[in-house]
């Protein structure tokens, strides 16, 4: 928290000041006492002890230090949505997708994380999709329409057709798609300075296994990504175990085409060096519900910049409330004589 008056704090040694002034009188009213004979009334006056005593004092300064805080014009720092912001979302939909160490599977956990992500995510954010196996493919260009995205994920899986991981294309193809979203058009994204993308693109990238065929390694999609000022948020899912029956397939981008049990690791290394090269951060997700956090986090967070609002009125409200409190309970806790 900031101040706009920071000076003005000075007005909190008001709260010792008052706190000193209070213990005085309290010591002149002890040494002034009356004499009163009758000690059961004596007994039910004094039946409420210190903390009644005390109470509304200490809500009358602890009203008091509100009001200093007030004074001093408190600012928060707050996320608000970012005009012209574009977040790209990039699925594997490779055939290890299929596997179920992720419940239901991985790819349907990876769908309902998207859901999660447009759920949390400012209205106006525009949001493009990708899906990449073998090769990356522009499910749904950037948009405030979230509702074309939810639908692109119907039929994501169809653009697997083409077998293994192009990580690095991937990420490159991401990187287009977001510079022409700054630009308006393709051919004005080719020409656009270094950085230009930056604070306007991010890119959300998630992958289940290692790059197995493309034209870019994933540092050099990384590379064109950092050269853009653009993010790469890289998620990977899976186990370590995860295992994915083939059934005797052929071109299935893992190199061969025998049949049978196969162990479809992700490849958490290369993805977290794609975020640190880039500036975005990374998660490692192992199950559904892991995945589904993050994408509910990145969701409130991407399209969004931080921006002071003045919370003034939060402490003058707090302070108002402590004064009515400690005026109703002087009045209802003070000692009566009958």
């Amino acid at each position: 928290m900031t101040f706009g008056h920071p000076l003005l704090l000075l007005t909190l040694f008001l709260i010792p000041a008052a706190f000193l002034a209070y213990r005085i009188a309290e010591r002149r009213r002890m040494k002034y006492a009356i004499r009163y004979t009758n000690l059961e009334v004596l007994a039910s006056v004094a039946r409420g002890g210190t903390i009644r005593r005390h109470a509304p004092f200490a809500l009358f300064l602890a009203a008091l230090a509100a009001l200093c805080f007030a004074v001093a014009r408190p600012q928060a720092t707050t996320l608000v949505p970012q005009e012209r912001a574009t977040v790209i979302l990039v699925i594997d939909v490779s055939r290890s997708m299929d596997a179920k160490d992720v419940k239901p599977t991985r790819l349907l956990a990876a769908e309902a994380a998207v859901r999660t992500f447009l759920d949390h995510a400012p209205k106006r954010l525009r949001v493009g999709l990708i899906a990449f196996a073998g090769i990356p493919s522009v499910v749904t260009p950037p948009t405030r329409d979230h509702e074309l995205v939810r639908d692109g994920l119907i039929d994501i899986a169809s653009y697997g057709g083409f077998g293994g991981t192009a990580i690095g294309d991937a990420v490159a193809a991401a990187v287009q798609l977001g510079q022409e979203a700054v630009s308006g058009n393709n051919l004005a994204a080719l020409e656009l300075p270094s950085k230009a993308a930056h604070g306007l693109v991010s890119i959300l990238f998630l992958s289940d296994g290692a790059q197995t065929r493309g034209d870019l390694l994933p540092l050099e999609g990384a590379q064109r990504a950092k050269a853009a000022g653009i993010p790469v948020y890289t998620v990977a899912l899976g186990t370590p175990n995860g295992t994915l029956d083939f059934g005797g397939g052929f071109g299935n981008g893992f190199g061969g085409g025998f049949g049978g049990p196969r162990r479809v690791p992700p490849d958490p290394d290369t993805l977290r060096a794609i975020a640190r090269a880039t500036g975005g951060q990374f998660v490692e997700a192992r199950s559904s519900k892991t995945l589904d956090r993050a994408y509910a986090k990145l969701g409130s967070k991407l399209g969004r910049k931080p921006q002071k609002t003045e919370v003034t009125y939060a402490f003058l409200a707090g302070a108002a409330g402590l004064l009515v409190a400690a005026g109703l309970l002087s009045g209802a806790w003070a000692p009566r004589f009958p």
